[in-house]
């Protein structure tokens, strides 16, 4: 197995794994605090870092049918989200090329 790069986010408000602590991505990514994910509260972000992705699936969502990866810390594999591929109303497009990350999932740094 190869060395990980992890990507160090500067900036006084980071969003890190729960498990690992690993960066994931800084308050000003935040587009909405408003979302629920599979295990309560969760955020939706314009951009993340040190995460890989799983498979493409489709998912039937609160929000209606969209098409998914679910999204893992680089560092440790713990599943904290996902990102949206394609969401098929017109109303949730916005969501597209967007993440998800759960509440539960992560930690707050400098707040």
């Amino acid at each position: 197995m190869g060395l990980i790069f992890l990507e160090t986010l500067t900036g006084p408000k980071i969003f890190k794994c729960k498990c690992c602590e690993a960066h994931l991505t800084s308050h000003e990514a935040i587009v909405s605090k408003d979302f629920t994910g599979r295990f309560g509260k969760a955020f939706l972000f314009k951009s993340v870092v040190n995460i890989s992705l799983g498979p493409i699936e489709e998912r039937r969502l609160i929000s209606g049918l969209h098409t998914v990866n679910d999204i893992y810390c680089s560092c440790c594999q713990q599943m904290v989200g996902w990102r949206y591929e394609k969401a098929y109303e017109d109303s949730e497009k916005y969501k597209e090329g967007k993440y998800i990350l759960e509440k539960s999932r992560i930690l707050k740094e400098g707040w």
